[in-house]
């Protein structure tokens, strides 16, 4: 995959697609497993080798994805892992994806490089806007840094639906 650096985007917006939450499995931090194990369970949750991921369903989506719409939302809004947060931008400390001038992002004082996923429905690419690059872009540093957890710029902005209770369901989806 070849990510595009930030500098060739215009824009970005949620679409509320669902289509990050049906391809890619979510690897979480032990803070936030803890999190969601105690709200959900353990059962909402699965190891790798070195890794924590939240479950998927048996159509390959994540547990936490309200199929129950034609929007994607996630039932997680009020506790969202970081790499949905941020995804899907990646802010690295070295270009690993190549285009270091194009990649490179200041942010006080230090050199990031910033790229996104191009499978995101949510990218315009082009030159970038005055609010992309100034406010909605520096939203997204501040989340992976973990200078900021809330999101305002990067999150689709609709109406979130009820979180699944600890020992049911999903509210309204018992596809769990």
């Amino acid at each position: 995959m070849q990510y595009v650096p930030w500098r060739f985007i215009a824009d970005w917006k949620c679409t509320s697609c669902g289509d990050c939450c049906r391809l890619y499995s979510v690897v979480i931090d032990f803070g936030e497993w803890l999190r969601i194990i105690k709200n959900y369970g353990v059962e909402y949750t699965m190891s790798g080798l070195s890794k924590l991921f939240i479950s998927r369903r048996s159509d390959g989506s994540c547990t936490f994805l309200n199929n129950g719409s034609d929007i994607g939302l996630c039932q997680l809004q009020h506790m969202k892992p970081k790499a949905c947060q941020i995804w899907p931008f990646k802010v690295l400390s070295t270009p690993l994806f190549g285009y270091p001038s194009e990649s490179l992002y200041l942010y006080r004082g230090k050199s990031l490089f910033v790229y996104a996923d191009p499978m995101c429905k949510g990218l315009r690419l082009g030159r970038p806007t005055f609010e992309f690059a100034n406010y909605t872009l520096e939203e997204f540093v501040e989340i992976a840094a973990g200078i900021r957890s809330n999101q305002f710029r990067t999150t689709a902005g609709n109406r979130f639906p009820q979180p699944p209770t600890r020992f049911g369901a999903l509210r309204g989806n018992g596809n769990l």
